[in-house]
């Protein structure tokens, strides 16, 4: 019985597991070179209202790739988000059509920040990383 019991445990954590899927390496050619990003995927909608939430630190080169099934304008916020981080929208045919810089939420209602044009993707990265990485609007992304 035991070992049964063990079984179902060991298949249980399997099944909760994170898969290789859940992060993606995104590269982004921009005029100092390539840089690379290993980013955690949200793509559920419960993922993507978490986001990075609560997080005390995000290391360099590192950060969320948040992907929605369409191209539409999207709209964030930093409610619970303890670190300042700049937001990356990027189109459907992968090019950075805006950045945002975000600060961390400190009094209700938070600031939004929203695209300026529609977005497949957005990528949250630490504050100012787009400024060291020269990442502008017209940039190219590749996932």
């Amino acid at each position: 019985m035991k070992r049964i019991v063990w079984i179902l445990l060991v298949v249980l954590l399997i099944g909760c597991a994170k898969e290789p899927n859940d992060r993606k390496e995104v590269s982004i050619n921009t005029e100092n070179g390539l840089v690379l990003i290993t980013a955690e995927i949200a793509d559920t909608d419960k993922e993507r209202a978490q986001g990075l939430m609560f997080r005390e630190s995000l290391p360099e080169n590192q950060g969320m790739l948040f992907i929605f099934d369409d191209e539409a304008d999207r709209v964030f916020w930093m409610k619970n988000t303890l670190i300042p981080l700049d937001m990356i929208f990027i189109s459907k045919d992968l090019e950075v059509v805006d950045i945002q810089h975000a600060a961390p939420c400190t009094a209700d209602p938070c600031t939004l920040y929203n695209s300026t044009k529609p977005a497949k993707y957005v990528l949250e990265v630490n504050a100012n990383y787009t400024i060291k990485n020269s990442i502008s609007i017209g940039t190219k992304v590749k996932i």
